[in-house]
């Protein structure tokens, strides 16, 4: 048979003789390794974008930018699809079951989203930026010769009951081939029907990653549309399987959330209601989001459940869990020093961001399941005890009273790591009624310069959204916890080391002729 594309024919003919045709040392560069024809099983295709995909599996991120950039450049491909060839390269290599990997993921949508607030010359930056770190660990990973993902040929089990607490139990039972199997049969469903199918394996532990890579990908495979969705969502199931083993490996207990669960549903009857529409006004969501930021967690995740059962809308209640994620970013003390990155404070903001999304995207029972386990997951960090920024002391430390004067002073506090001028210049901007839109683009700039230590655009799309959807008493808080965790982030790579950018970002500004 000959080979339909590119992808089936050097799976057919093997590295051994690419190597001989085009030299060792220029496959060696590409990443190549000669191990396509033992690796058994079928490639995925992925139709236009297989040669984008070959391309960013293939070859070094040094090498890649420029390759890129020509492309662009020339108009032979635009950034919506250099984001899809990357989701579908990192799905393809990685099946969610590498951490750096996952991470990339998860930064891809809010770097494409990222690129309608920059002028024309920049908008490249952040997906470069992140092509760059997935193009860095595929090849750290094995390059174009590993592949987590394979053509999936399984046909749908016989009578599946409930084929979501089966692929929940299978998950449970570390059993990724029975987990794939019950989940292969939603290759042809909507993404709703696969979403939802999904909810209760993501809702059955407490694993930020869980939440969040749960919520990406949906993004994602939106992006990507239905011929792709699958394939994407495919690895929130590889994903719960791995973590899943290793608790295992290591004898950990299961999640408490999972007897927990099925106990507040009965208490507070929640299963089968039809949610309420009440909004209990700001001080009661204050006094919420207080509540289920002490803890402990179970006594959070009830406080979620009885507010869903005294029939506070959902969206409500979810707000409050978002204030309470966002007491984190703003009341960690100066004894640790690090809020950016996986911070309890980042950590809290983007699960409980992902679950409100996920609330508004899937069915009632889920929405209300998701709510009560983002309560739980907020309470799992210590709280802090101090108060939040800025303190009094750190107000004073600004001078500026003009628009232009405190966005200068936010900016020269960022670049001296000075976390709490950062955040009071800002806070003293919110309450003088200043644009929202220049403080964005003050802290996109570092986003997308900073390593943010994987973290970085997923939590400035969390803030841009949480703004959005929190009452006006309340919102200028995200803004002020961004301006903290951008004052944190900077100067710093992924080992905490100070003094570098991010990787490829210089590069990549070089390529594209803008000021670094």
């Amino acid at each position: 048979m000959v080979p339909a594309n590119r992808r089936e024919f050097m799976e057919s003919v093997g590295c051994g003789m690419l190597v001989a045709g085009l030299g060792a040392s220029l496959c060696s560069d590409l990443g190549m390794r000669p191990a396509f024809a033992e690796e058994g099983g079928d490639s995925l295709s992925f139709g236009k974008y297989d040669a984008l995909v070959d391309l960013m599996q293939a070859t070094p991120p040094d090498k890649l930018q420029p390759v890129l950039v020509d492309k662009l450049n020339s108009g032979e491909t635009d950034l919506k699809d250099l984001t899809a060839a990357a989701a579908l390269a990192n799905a393809e290599t990685f099946g969610g079951e590498d951490y750096v990997g996952f991470h990339t993921a998860m930064a891809m949508l809010p770097a494409w989203q990222m690129t309608s607030l920059l002028p024309s010359d920049r908008r490249p930056l952040p997906i470069l930026k992140v092509l760059y770190r997935n193009s860095q660990q595929i090849q750290q990973y094995g390059g174009a010769s590993k592949k987590t993902l394979r053509e999936m040929h399984a046909a749908e089990e016989a009578t599946v009951e409930n084929r979501a607490i089966a692929i929940r139990d299978a998950c449970r039972a570390a059993d990724v081939g029975r987990a794939e199997k019950l989940f292969a049969p939603l290759a042809g469903a909507s993404l709703d029907d696969a979403f939802n199918t999904l909810q209760p394996v993501m809702q059955d532990d407490i694993n930020v990653h869980r939440f969040v890579f749960a919520h990406r990908t949906h993004g994602l495979a939106g992006l990507l549309g239905k011929d792709y969705a699958y394939t994407i969502l495919r690895q929130c199931v590889r994903f719960c399987v791995s973590h899943e083993q290793g608790r295992i490996n290591h004898k950990g207990q299961e999640s408490p959330i999972r007897a927990l669960m099925p106990k507040l549903l009965d208490q507070f009857k929640l299963a089968g209601m039809k949610p309420g529409d009440r909004d209990p006004g700001d001080q009661a969501v204050e006094e919420l989001a207080r509540t289920i930021y002490q803890g402990p967690p179970a006594r959070s995740a009830e406080a979620a459940a009885a507010a869903l059962a005294e029939g506070i809308r959902p969206e409500v209640v979810g707000e409050a869990i978002s204030l309470a994620s966002n007491m984190l970013v703003l009341k960690q003390g100066p004894d640790q020093w690090r809020a950016h990155g996986d911070s309890a404070g980042v950590h809290s903001s983007d699960a409980t961001n992902a679950f409100r999304n996920m609330a508004r995207a899937v069915q009632t029972r889920h929405a209300i399941t998701g709510l009560i386990v983002a309560a739980y997951h907020v309470a799992v960090h210590t709280p802090f005890k101090g108060d939040p920024y800025p303190t009094s002391e750190h107000r004073a430390a600004v001078k500026a009273k003009d628009a232009e004067g405190l966005l200068a002073e936010a900016e020269d506090a960022i670049q001296h790591n000075d976390q709490g001028r950062a955040a009071a210049a800002i806070a003293i901007y919110g309450e003088a009624g200043f644009a929202l839109d220049a403080v964005y683009e003050r802290m996109l700039k570092y986003t997308i310069s900073e390593d943010g230590r994987l973290h970085g655009e997923k939590y400035f799309q969390t803030v841009q959204e949480e703004y959005r959807t929190t009452r006006p008493a309340f919102r200028w808080r995200q803004i002020v916890g961004l301006a903290r965790v951008t004052a944190s982030a900077y100067g710093y790579d992924r080992a905490d080391k100070h003094g570098s950018r991010a990787p490829g970002y210089e590069d990549a500004c070089k390529l594209l002729k803008v000021q670094a």
